[in-house]
C-alpha cells in the first residue's frame, strides 16, 4: 500500500485507508468490513471476488460515495469521501460514478435511448447517447422499451446509461447474475472492450471466481478482510473462461 494521504499520483484513481464499516442492528453491532487497504489504478479492470456476506457490495457502495466508512479513508484526488458531505458525495456520485447492477433498474415507460438521454442530463461532459448505444451494440434497438428487449439488451442499455456520464469511475454489481452463461460472457466482452478502448477504470464484484482471469488485478474478500490481491500482467480473454 502507498503512504497514507490523497491520491496525487497519476496512476491512482482511488486509494482506500483502513476502511471499517460497523452497522448498528439493534444493541448489536455487525463489524462487515475491517482493516480494507488497496488502490484502485487509472484504467484497469479490477475484479472482486468473495462469497456472500462478505462485503463486497457494501465496500462498493463505500467507493461509490452511497455510504461512507466507520473508520478509515477513501481518497479521490485531494477529496477524503470518508468526511464528505452528503452534498459533496452527490457531486461525487454525479460527475465521476456509474453505476451497474445486476437488475437494470431501467425506467420501463422510457426507450432504451430515453434511459440513456437522463443519465446525461446530470453530467457536465456527456458523451453522445446514440454514439454510446451504438458502441455496446444496440444501434438497431434504441427506440424499443424495456419490455421490448432481452436481459442482455436491457443490461447492455445499463452500461451504456452509466458510460453516457462519461464517469472516470464504473462499479459493476454482479453484472452476470442475472444473465444466461452465453448471455453473461458476451456481457464480460463488453466490459473488456470498454476498458481496452476507452480507457475507463472498471470495477466488478461477484460471487463467481471464474470471472477473475479477465481482470488485470484481482481482489479476494473473505468474511470482511482482503484474503489475497492478485495482479494479473496476461488477462485471460472472456471467450476462454467456463464456468
Amino acid at each position: 500500500m502507498s503512504a497514507s494521504g490523497p491520491a496525487t499520483e497519476s496512476g491512482t484513481l482511488l486509494q482506500i485507508e483502513d476502511v471499517g464499516k460497523t452497522f448498528q442492528m439493534g444493541e448489536v453491532a455487525v463489524e462487515v468490513l475491517r482493516d480494507i487497504s488497496f488502490d484502485v489504478r487509472r484504467g484497469e479492470l479490477l475484479v472482486m471476488v468473495g462469497p456472500s456476506g462478505s462485503g463486497k457490495t457494501t465496500l462498493l457502495n463505500i467507493m461509490g460515495g452511497l455510504d461512507t466508512p466507520t473508520v478509515g479513508d477513501i481518497w479521490y484526488g485531494e477529496q477524503n469521501l470518508a468526511v464528505a458531505s452528503p452534498r459533496e458525495l452527490t457531486r461525487y456520485r454525479r460527475e465521476h460514478v456509474g453505476f451497474v447492477f445486476q437488475f437494470y433498474n431501467l425506467v420501463p415507460n422510457l426507450t432504451a435511448r430515453e434511459n440513456v438521454f437522463v443519465a446525461t442530463e446530470i453530467s457536465k461532459k456527456p458523451l453522445d447517447v446514440d454514439e454510446t448505444l451504438e458502441m455496446v451494440g444496440l444501434g438497431e434497438r434504441m427506440d424499443h422499451f424495456p419490455s421490448q428487449l432481452s436481459g442482455g439488451e436491457q443490461q447492455r442499455v445499463a452500461i451504456a446509461r452509466a458510460l453516457a456520464k462519461n464517469p472516470q469511475l464504473l462499479l459493476c454489481d454482479e453484472p452476470t447474475g442475472a444473465l444466461d452463461y452465453e448471455t453473461g460472457k458476451n456481457m464480460l466482452r463488453l466490459l473488456v472492450d470498454l476498458s481496452n478502448t476507452l480507457g475507463k477504470t472498471i470495477l466488478i464484484i461477484t460471487h463467481n471466481t471464474a470471472i477473475a482471469p479477465v481482470a488485470n488485478r484481482v481482489i479476494r474478500l473473505r468474511s470482511g478482510e482482503i484474503h489475497e490481491v492478485h495482479d494479473n500482467p496476461h488477462p485471460q480473454p472472456p471467450e476462454e473462461i467456463t464456468w
